[in-house]
């Protein structure tokens, strides 16, 4: 069975000539319905009924399997929803609403491999990579169940992307067809927590719309190596080596995801730490309070901290935006996801 998530139109195309012997016409016919109309069930349009056969061929050929959604809460315009998946896992998926449009935060994987320890999502462990089409099955559901008018999709979900990469990348390949779902690539996000070798396969795509994050969390390597293990094997100097070679388009800059944890990372040494380890880069600091997660030893900064660090951050020379807690409540907010699969997995 082929998944219709996990194809391109170019890709469709290619299965209508080799399978059904049929052109592009119909291969269009059957991705506008199931793309643009948002109907799973697209074999059943007006336009595919009309070709004798192809119907029931098609419903045999090709499957849309991307797992139901169980559970779903919502406060303030924050939509955090749950996906059971084909084999009983699950996964986590959060709608933000912005000004004039939707972002979607979308997970790579049930649980992750990065032992973050300010994280929920990492205290399950790798469980599983997803596949395309669970991936591309959450901007879906987002359109198509919830009705977001999805412009931004951000992998910083469950898991790390770069550990799934080239399923990530065909997702991304997927989900900015214009024939399709229609998402811009300078409008979708990969963040990592600093596999090098992914940022260098990024770089070598030829994406250059593409954006790159990168959760750095820690200015000095003997902290970040307490607060993520990745940072034993890829130290912060290599880290920003790979990203000095980055190839960014004009005009782009690197994220750089920063979570601060009262008495931990938001000292004035950490700023200036900060500071120099940034001045090389073209990039912007996403500055993110730590949102509070099961058996944490950690303490979310006050909002005078925040503002204290920022300006710190701001005096320093560092280009700087604080990002307000959203979703919190919900356990939707950035490290804060994993609670279902959790659930599912001691069951």
């Amino acid at each position: 069975m082929l998944q219709l998530l996990e194809l391109t139109f170019e890709d469709l195309a290619e299965v209508f000539a080799e399978h059904l012997g049929k052109g592009p016409f119909l291969a269009g016919a059957l991705y506008r319905e199931f793309y643009k109309q948002l109907n799973p069930k697209a074999w059943q349009s007006p336009s595919i009924a009309a070709s004798p056969g192809l119907p029931d061929r098609l419903r045999r050929l090709m499957a849309f399997e991307p797992g139901h959604v169980v559970d779903q809460v919502k406060q303030d315009g924050v939509i955090k929803f749950v996906t059971a998946l084909k084999d009983g896992h699950r996964i986590e998926s959060v709608i933000l609403p912005m000004a004039s449009h939707w972002t979607v935060c979308v997970s790579s994987q049930v649980g992750c491999r990065m032992g973050c320890r300010f994280c929920e999502t990492a205290r399950l462990g790798l469980i599983r990579q997803l596949s395309v089409e669970e991936i591309v099955g959450q901007v879906y559901t987002a359109r198509q169940r919830f009705g977001a008018s999805v412009r931004n999709v951000v992998f910083m979900g469950m898991g790390e992307p770069f550990d799934n990469f080239d399923t990530v990348i065909q997702a991304v390949r997927v989900l900015s067809d214009q024939r399709g779902l229609d998402i811009a690539r300078r409008y979708i996000t990969l963040s990592t927590a600093g596999r090098v070798d992914g940022i260098e396969k990024m770089a070598a795509l030829d994406m250059p719309h593409l954006k790159l994050a990168v959760s750095l969390n820690a200015p000095n390597d003997s902290l970040r190596s307490q607060l993520m293990p990745i940072n034993k094997a890829v130290p912060l100097e290599r880290l920003r080596a790979s990203l000095m070679r980055y190839p960014l388009k004009k005009g782009y800059d690197i994220m750089v995801a920063y979570v601060l944890m009262s008495g931990v990372n938001d000292g004035p040494e950490c700023a200036r730490q900060l500071a120099d380890w940034l001045a090389p880069l073209s990039a912007k600091v996403n500055l993110i309070p730590f949102n509070p997660g099961s058996d944490t030893p950690y303490r979310s900064p006050s909002e005078k901290d925040m503002d204290i660090f920022r300006q710190q951050l701001i005096d320093l020379g560092v280009n700087v935006q604080k990002r307000a807690p959203r979703g919190r409540d919900l356990m939707a907010a950035c490290g804060q996801l994993g609670q279902a699969a959790k659930t599912v997995r001691e069951a």
